[in-house]
């Protein structure tokens, strides 16, 4: 029966299935919206059952529609899989590699020599600090930060980079406000957060302690929180190399609550399915490789 199909029709199906919309997965699939109404048509009629109800706002799977979906989906993926396998013999890695990145100046050029390495991988990458819609709009890979213990989810974490962190204040804030002694202590004075990163409060310690600060400053920039926790405003957690001038200097002072905040960390998100695609593992060893080296030169002094 297989003999009567064309795979691009399936790979056509899936993608609507997923998009629920013929237009998104047109461009996804780069192709004609046409193409793809056609080709899904051409699959229904073949088998000659409806996978798709059509309405003018809005598509439904049947339910002959999501039992196929279930079924080719693996299929599918462990393909692709073969297919990016296989091309390591070739001269280079080919494919659609879409990642979602903070927008840390490292990443531009680590970005940048992977597709030069690499020049058959076509990028697409979105910088966004909190991609809480990322895993489930088909990215390949999603960079994030994360302060303590992740939540549960189906997706491998694997750690990217570490920060020490410290609570600091400006001199001038501290004569406004007592010298917490404790974690506990910065509940009650004015706090520097995130809007949505690391969903800005509580704040979290080692040892599992977290603190819900009260903030009427709230930055998704590490630069603009330093900038505000300058100016007075707020006690703020900043990564230690980020602020280590300041403490230097005095405009800035380190404040030792008798615990330290939990680190900040960069992991990398991607799908837990058996197979990792091989772009993607590629692009994780390049990574990792290329912080390696900006650790070794920052301690070099390079």
């Amino acid at each position: 029966m297989i003999e009567k199909f064309e795979m691009q029709w399936l790979i056509c199906f899936q993608a609507v299935y997923e998009k629920l919309s013929f237009k998104l997965a047109a461009d996804q699939l780069q192709l004609p919206s046409s193409n793809v109404s056609r080709h899904v048509a051409l699959l229904e009629q073949q088998l000659r059952v409806r996978l798709l109800e059509r309405t003018t706002r809005k598509i439904i799977p049947t339910a002959a529609g999501k039992r196929l979906y279930q079924s080719i989906t693996p299929l599918t993926r462990a393909l692709d899989h073969a297919l990016e396998e296989v091309s390591l013999f070739g001269d280079s890695l080919s494919g659609h590699l879409k990642i979602i990145t903070p927008d840390l100046p490292f990443m531009a050029d680590i970005l940048a020599d992977f597709c030069i390495r690499h020049p058959q991988i076509q990028l697409s990458c979105d910088t966004q600090l909190d991609p809480t819609e990322g895993l489930l709009d088909g990215f390949d890979l999603v960079l994030r930060f994360g302060r303590g213990p992740l939540e549960d989810s189906s997706w491998v974490a694997r750690e990217i980079l570490r920060w020490p962190s410290c609570v600091v204040a400006a001199p001038e804030l501290l004569k406004r406000y007592p010298l917490p002694r404790s974690p506990d202590e910065l509940a009650h004075i004015p706090c520097i957060t995130s809007m949505s990163v690391l969903q800005g409060t509580p704040w979290r310690f080692k040892q599992n302690q977290t603190v819900r600060v009260h903030s009427s400053y709230k930055v998704n920039s590490g630069q603009m929180a330093r900038a505000a926790a300058l100016k007075g405003l707020g006690f703020a957690i900043l990564p230690l190399h980020a602020c280590e001038s300041e403490i230097d200097n005095g405009s800035l002072i380190k404040i030792n609550c008798n615990r330290e905040p939990e680190d900040l960390v960069l992991y990398a998100l991607y799908s837990g399915r058996k197979y990792l695609p091989v772009k993607v593992k590629a692009f994780l060893e390049h990574l990792q490789l290329s912080i390696a080296d900006l650790e070794v030169h920052s301690k070099e002094g390079i």
